[in-house]
């Protein structure tokens, strides 16, 4: 009997909506990589840049399909979010984030 993969789940800042169950390793591989790019300045960085910046940070073999990083970077900004370690900049648009702790 194959063991599973262990999974964490995620936290969604949106009311309402629950959170994604997603394999631990590339929760914590995205997690570690969005801390590195996203600052704590008060300018943050473009939400579009998010993806590529935290794929330029990841093992290329990591996401072999395509979509696969921007999903997960978006899945796990949401649950940093939540949990206090980054924001949106309030009053700005396109959004931005910067990051808390």
């Amino acid at each position: 009997m194959a063991s599973k993969e262990p999974t964490i789940l995620t936290r969604n800042i949106t009311p309402g909506a629950a959170g994604t169950r997603v394999s631990r390793e590339k929760y914590e591989l995205v997690r570690k990589a969005i801390l590195a790019v996203v600052p704590t300045s008060k300018k943050g960085v473009l939400f579009k840049e998010l993806p590529k910046a935290v794929a330029e940070r990841l093992p290329a073999d990591l996401f072999p399909k395509k979509g696969s990083v921007s999903w997960y970077a978006t899945t796990v900004k949401l649950d940093l979010e939540a949990r206090g370690f980054i924001e949106r900049v309030p009053g700005v648009a396109p959004q931005r984030l910067r990051r808390l702790k």
